[in-house]
């Protein structure tokens, strides 16, 4: 554009007649260049009349007789907080003023084993913020997941070791707790009430470094279930908001300053595609896990979560060739649970629980999470080549149901490895056709 109008601009200037050199500036009479003077300068006025929209404008002096810097003088921005009411909209400015140290940077150390068995150091970083004035702070499972310590910071610089107080890995959200008094905590808003195209916003710690950004946006679509990289199946907001890595675990707000969301994930291209992805970021709808975060805080785990007590795995394609149903394959029953006493066996394919169809164990995860412990349930499935139904009256997950089904699956994995072991001694290849 602008090269264009340099061009336009030599084409005008030039006097028919006279011979142009390449690239050299046109001359033209001098009664004509006075009138071409008059010209630009009521187009510099002009200019200069918009930029400034009224500001006041002050000649720089110190420079060269031909040159005029002119700079523009406002009052700076007032962000007034002694008036805010979560009764009335408030400004982007005054929402970050009023929760920036309500919001925190999480950092963790993680140690892994390597390949070679060697012990290995890392950090993750996310954000999170306070939902106590006693401390408790909420983030994303992820952030911490693994951690084997987590600290917590400030926007004031202060910081604090945490300790993780509970999680729920499949809804991604865990509690920490730092030693600390008098916090001002966030204001948990009603996330069912948002609307698509409402203003949103969100603090959070972009990349790990540009620490406490504000960025904000609206948004896109509610309920959109997404499949996570844990295969988890989850509800969530979709904003357009800037969410990146960095930000997991950090709030989203609305524009009466109320946490209406965690933000969580974001999506972005695929190795299989060259279009970039923006704007498209998702957050946990705060309703979704006040009650859980209660729980946690008071328990150290969410009370009512519904658990069968069984191992699970999905039907391969090989064994539906054969005319088995796609499902949630039952590798192992834990004795004494709500699967077992219901009847469960190890070899059931449920297809479905009540009316809603299962093809996968995730599915089974899905389906299950919209009941509480205590319900019954109808599950169907294939057994003995026909179909048939149980009633099954769900288990609460809770410390002890998760470190029995912890114990079952190192049993059912270490009962795996000595039967490989066995079919390599004896030379033969190991085929199982899940039990029949």
């Amino acid at each position: 554009m602008y090269y264009n109008d340099y061009n336009r601009m030599n084409e005008e200037l030039m006097v028919p007649g006279e011979s142009q050199s390449p690239g050299q500036l046109p001359t033209a009479p001098r009664k004509k260049r006075n009138g071409l003077k008059l010209t630009a300068l009521c187009l510099v006025c002009a200019l200069l009349g918009g930029v400034a929209g009224g500001a006041a404008i002050r000649y720089i002096p110190g420079l060269a007789e031909s040159t005029t810097l002119y700079e523009g003088e406002h009052p700076p921005v007032a962000v007034e907080l002694s008036n805010v009411s979560m009764d009335q909209p408030m400004s982007g400015a005054q929402v970050y003023a009023n929760n920036l140290g309500s919001t925190v940077g999480i950092t963790t150390e993680l140690v892994t084993t390597n390949f070679w068995g060697q012990t290995v150091k890392g950090a993750a970083a996310g954000s999170g913020f306070v939902v106590s004035r006693d401390g408790y702070i909420l983030t994303n499972y992820h952030v911490i997941k693994g951690a084997s310590s987590i600290q917590v910071a400030f926007a004031d610089g202060a910081t604090y070791p945490a300790t993780l107080i509970g999680g729920e890995e499949p809804n991604d959200i865990a509690v920490l707790k730092i030693e600390a008094e008098g916090l001002t905590p966030v204001v948990l808003g009603d996330s069912d009430n948002l609307v698509v195209g409402e203003q949103v916003c969100a603090i959070g710690n972009p990349l790990g470094e540009l620490t406490f950004t504000f960025t904000s946006g609206y948004v896109s679509a509610k309920d959109r279930s997404i499949t996570m990289q844990s295969g988890e199946i989850m509800n969530m907001l979709q904003t357009d908001t800037a969410i990146n890595s960095g930000n997991s675990g950090g709030p989203l707000f609305n524009m009466y300053g109320q946490v209406i969301g965690i933000t969580t994930a974001k999506y972005s291209s695929s190795s299989s595609s060259s279009a970039s992805v923006e704007g498209i970021g998702f957050a946990i709808p705060i309703n979704d896990v006040k009650n859980m975060v209660k729980d946690i805080i008071e328990k150290g785990y969410v009370t009512g979560k519904p658990n069968v007590g069984i191992l699970m795995n999905d039907v391969s394609s090989d064994a539906q060739r054969y005319g088995i149903p796609a499902g949630a394959y039952v590798e192992a029953v834990l004795e004494g649970s709500c699967g077992d006493k219901a009847g469960l066996r190890a070899g059931d394919i449920i297809t479905a629980v009540a009316d809603t169809a299962v093809t996968s164990s995730d599915q089974l995860k899905s389906a299950v999470k919209n009941y509480k412990a205590g319900d019954t349930v109808s599950f169907t499935l294939f057994r003995d080549q026909q179909l048939q139904t149980i009633e099954v009256t769900l288990d609460e997950s809770n410390v002890e149901r998760s470190q029995a089904m912890t114990e079952l699956q190192q049993s059912f994995q270490e009962a795996q490895q000595r039967q490989q072991q066995q079919q390599q001694q004896s030379n033969t290849w190991p085929f199982e056709f899940f039990g029949w």
